[in-house]
């Protein structure tokens, strides 16, 4: 464990700066230098490897992929990767003597959870310290920034769940590391999921099936993603950016800005991982769906089987229910529910405004389970879902703000009855391309939900055609644009 903290340390100790200077920035799935370069050699060299062998190709252009971001940090990804494979032998081999099987996951999460901590929370722990002394007429330490390793979240989580399952029976270990490298390197879903688990994927790295219609439903999702990340979610960004940079917002900037980071976070997320899923299957694998027209839920607990459903389904098995779920008491059930919601919020990143974000739905999920709230897919009723609606939106402020100052700022202006005109600065972003593809958004989401709900076959066109052209445009509009990485890359 020390070496992998030694390795990480000498990688992450330096100036925050380095990390947006020219070549280390995130190659994504929305850039020419993925489209057009990455993606088209890796197909072709992945697809004349010999199938036995295309771990081999995965492995190496994930760690391409990412050492496009920064090269050190390969080092940490690897020591991780090495010491969670030893320790599933480890678990394995001891599963006949109980006690010698806990102390070795009990090693491996400690490992990763410290490793997990190090490097998101350090920062933030290192602010409040300070912050403490200053209060206290104190100097304050001098520490050096630590750079968190993008998608470190979910390699981590995915390495966790590895061990559990190990030791719970569910899974044997890996016979092959590099099969096991090429699972936590894999590049599709590497730096914002879904976050997979290797007992769901464990047979398709040993065969799995490529195929053209496989291939082409793939590249249907990926056009399907990019088009969310690229026409949508990026052109109502500069509506969100302004509205939560206001230091007094009216109540038209709130709820402008509100709604457009509502709908931004869905489709730049959700686009993401429609992106995932297709190269997935361009790759012969099929992932877990991720999302599932979360904005329809008629209760925040449906919401929460509906949004990140693999990060929900995780707090789930190697939380919520090791905490002992609602198999202890009442008591015991809203104290788990509760902090595995405040976990799952700091989980997003080291911030205040994440652990209220958590507490927040924390305590809706338990008030919901207080008042008897079922999940009922059956039936539908505008209200419940307005107001669960309302219940979201409200929530997304507080995870979007840079800090509680600014989010009280947007809380304000949502109630400011003295001011609910437009302000200057949003009207010049606001322009009739970015409101009318934010009423776009807000259409596709309605009724995209709405018709699981009731009939909307008909408001719903079927075919394809639009889809390449479509994605040529968005090509061209991604061209033209800055760098834009997608939201989740920062947790």
């Amino acid at each position: 464990m020390s070496v992998i903290f030694a390795v990480g340390m000498i990688a992450a100790i330096q100036p925050s700066k380095l990390a947006h200077q020219h070549g280390y920035e995130t190659m994504i799935f929305s850039s020419n230098i993925f489209l057009f370069l990455f993606l088209p050699t890796f197909l072709a060299v992945y697809y004349a490897t010999p199938e036995r062998h295309r771990s081999w190709p995965i492995l190496l252009g994930s760690y391409c992929f990412y050492a496009w971001w920064r090269v050190d940090f390969l080092a940490l990804f690897a020591v991780v990767t090495l010491f969670n494979y030893i320790l599933g032998k480890k678990i394995y081999q001891s599963k006949e003597t109980r006690e010698t099987a806990k102390r070795w996951l009990q090693l491996g999460l400690l490992g990763n959870l410290s490793t997990l901590a190090y490097f998101k929370y350090a920062n933030f722990g290192a602010a409040t310290v300070n912050t403490a002394l200053q209060q206290l007429g104190t100097d304050p330490w001098l520490v050096t920034h630590v750079i968190l390793p993008i998608g470190i979240s979910f390699y981590i989580f995915q390495a966790i769940s590895y061990l559990v399952d190990v030791y719970r029976g569910d899974t044997p270990p890996t016979r092959s590391f590099i099969q096991f490298a090429a699972f936590i390197a894999l590049f599709p879903q590497l730096i914002a999921g879904p976050v997979l688990r290797y007992k769901d994927v464990a047979e398709q790295f040993e065969k799995r099936e490529h195929s053209v219609k496989n291939f082409a439903a793939g590249c249907d999702r990926f056009m399907i993603g990019f088009i969310k990340k690229v026409v949508i979610a990026d052109t109502i960004a500069p509506i969100v950016n302004a509205g939560f940079s206001l230091s007094e917002p009216s109540m038209a900037d709130a709820w402008l800005a509100t709604m457009a980071y509502t709908a931004q976070l869905y489709f730049d997320f959700s686009g993401y991982a429609d992106m995932a899923i297709g190269l997935g299957l361009m790759l012969g694998f099929r992932f877990v769906e991720n999302f599932n027209q979360p904005y329809i839920s008629q209760s925040i607990t449906e919401f929460w089987r509906r949004w990140h459903i693999s990060l929900s389904n995780w707090l789930r098995d190697y939380l919520y229910l090791p905490l002992g779920g609602n198999r202890h008491g009442v008591i015991k059930t809203y104290r788990n529910l509760l902090l595995t919601m405040v976990l799952g919020g700091l989980w997003h990143g080291a911030n205040w405004t994440f652990l209220v974000w958590g507490i927040y739905h924390g305590l809706i999920l338990a008030i919901e389970r207080l008042l008897g709230v079922k999940v009922d897919l059956k039936s539908f009723s505008i209200t419940r879902w307005l107001f669960t609606l309302l219940l979201v939106t409200i929530g997304w402020v507080v995870f979007r703000a840079d800090n509680l100052s600014s989010a009280l700022a947007v809380y304000s202006g949502l109630v400011n009855v003295s001011d609910i005109a437009l302000s200057s600065t949003m009207q010049a972003v606001a322009g009739n391309l970015q409101l009318t593809m934010l009423i776009v958004a807000w259409v596709v989401i309605v009724v995209r939900g709405l018709k699981d709900r009731i009939d909307l076959s008909y408001l719903i066109p079927t075919s394809k055609v639009a889809l390449a052209p479509v994605f040529a445009l968005a090509i061209l509009k991604l061209s033209a644009q800055s760098h834009s990485p997608f939201l989740y890359f920062q947790f």
